[in-house]
């Protein structure tokens, strides 16, 4: 075999594969079909690291993030990936979402998230001025991370430990044989090489890269949605130091405010069902945010939000569904042994992504 094991796709979930698989001893190569690593969902998103808040009990966004948190926390200090605890704020902007905070609350306890607890308005105005709420949930483990560092981090780990990235590498079709998989690369220098493995991290083409897989039943592979949001910038000093979120809504969790490592704000993201992969942002829509934001943030000022970035989240379930969890397919659900599918890592992917490796590791191995 040319490699052991072949992931498609250099995103964060992807790099954090390639890094688990090439320190067990693994010859692994990354074919990725862009001219740069983390170019799709893990570098257009919030860049925070959830705590594990809201997702239902004893699903992998729940476990995984949890574990995922507590691992990207030590590896941001061993590896001096920039990254800041500056927590969260959930709030409750009138006594009628009260119930509903306490409700996140208690699942938050379910999953494991011990650290959370309520905060009153009269501390509220102490810690947030500009916000108007009644009550909040504080998270302080919840923060913020430089993706691209992250990215690159997990690349050296996996290149000190022999593995390699192939850039401008889509892979045009997978063949089953006896012992592995026969990969055929397109691009500017079409190949084909073998190997034992082939994880399936494509993040939006997830979907039609199983597609190509020789013998794959298509019935396991689930239906792609995708869910275009919006982020927009806040010009000027914010005068906000926590993340702030609001009430989650049926599409999500709402029009939030985040702070990157230069303390500057942005809020977002929007949902907008869509059918193409466009990354535009109308300057249009800030009127719809700014309804939004000025629910909890009164004083925003009119002109003050600056188009900033797209994202597209890869979903597995559609308008009006309950959010459907992640989707990682081994062996035993599709049976094509040696192959390992990803579907649906959005949020909290990038939090999860080191748990996801070690999960997907284990169904290599199984």
């Amino acid at each position: 075999m040319d490699f052991d094991s072949v992931v498609v796709g250099a995103g964060v979930v992807g790099l954090a594969i390639a890094r688990e698989l090439a320190l067990t001893g693994r010859t692994v190569l990354v074919l990725e079909r862009h001219s740069q690593i983390g170019q799709e969902t893990s570098s257009r998103n919030s860049e925070v690291i959830h705590a594990g808040i809201y997702y239902p009990k004893g699903s992998l966004k729940a476990r995984l993030c949890v574990s995922g948190r507590d691992l990207l926390y030590r590896f941001c200090a061993s590896h001096n990936v920039q990254h800041k605890r500056l927590g969260k704020l959930i709030v409750a902007i009138n006594d009628n979402q009260v119930a509903a905070l306490e409700a996140i609350y208690a699942k938050a306890m379910a999953n494991g998230v011990g650290d959370l607890r309520f905060i009153e308005a009269e501390e509220l105005r102490r810690e947030e001025p500009a916000l108007r709420a009644n009550k909040a949930i504080f998270s302080p483990s919840t923060g913020i991370i430089n993706s691209h560092e992250l990215m690159l981090a997990f690349q050296g780990d996996m290149e000190n430990a022999g593995g390699m990235i192939c850039l401008r590498s889509p892979v045009e079709k997978v063949e089953k044989v006896r012992d592995g998989f026969n990969v055929f690369v397109g691009g500017e220098e079409p190949a084909s090489l073998n190997c034992r493995e082939v994880i399936n991290s494509a993040g939006l083409g997830a979907q039609s890269l199983s597609g190509k897989v020789e013998g794959l039943d298509p019935a396991s592979i689930p239906r792609q949605y995708l869910s275009r949001g919006c982020y927009f910038s806040l010009s000027g000093k914010t005068p906000f130091r926590h993340l702030i979120y609001p009430i989650p809504n049926n599409e999500g969790l709402g029009v939030h405010l985040t702070l990157d490592l230069d303390g500057c704000a942005r809020f977002g993201p929007d949902t907008e069902w869509v059918d193409t992969i466009d990354y535009r942002v109308d300057p249009k829509r800030a009127q719809s945010f700014y309804g939004a934001i000025r629910e909890y943030y009164p004083d925003l000022e009119d002109e003050r939000l600056v188009p900033a970035y797209a994202g597209i989240r890869p979903k597995i379930s559609g308008p009006g569904e309950l959010a459907a969890d992640f989707d990682i397919q081994g062996p035993e659900v599709h049976g094509c042994g040696g192959y390992v599918a990803l579907y649906g890592i959005e949020s909290p992917g990038l939090t999860s992504s080191m748990a996801i490796a070690l999960l997907v590791k284990e169904k290599l191995c199984a």
